[in-house]
């Protein structure tokens, strides 16, 4: 499938999270796929289950919106401070 990459999961010890369809389009309308695959394993994870335990639809995408936002921004993971994905200035 385009724009599905391999991560390492071998150290996660949360269960391992799919990609849903929608949050892949998302990632790829977005141009954000390649931030995405350069966040932490575990954080790719953190956001799919994240996203995912929403149990309605608006809070699934505000959920998706906010990581968007945050991959699109930089320095930022759930709303905390992460400095090694900052943008360049």
């Amino acid at each position: 499938m385009p724009g599905k990459k391999h991560i390492d999961i071998t150290k996660l010890s949360r269960p391992i999270q799919q990609m849903p369809d929608f949050v892949e389009e998302a990632l790829l309308e977005n141009e954000l796929m390649e931030s995405y695959y350069q966040r932490p394993a575990y954080q790719q994870n953190d956001y799919i289950g994240w996203i995912n335990r929403a149990k309605q639809k608006a809070t699934k995408q505000k959920r998706l919106d906010q990581m968007l936002e945050e991959l699109r921004r930089g320095g930022v993971y759930m709303k905390m401070d992460h400095p090694p994905s900052r943008q360049p200035s």
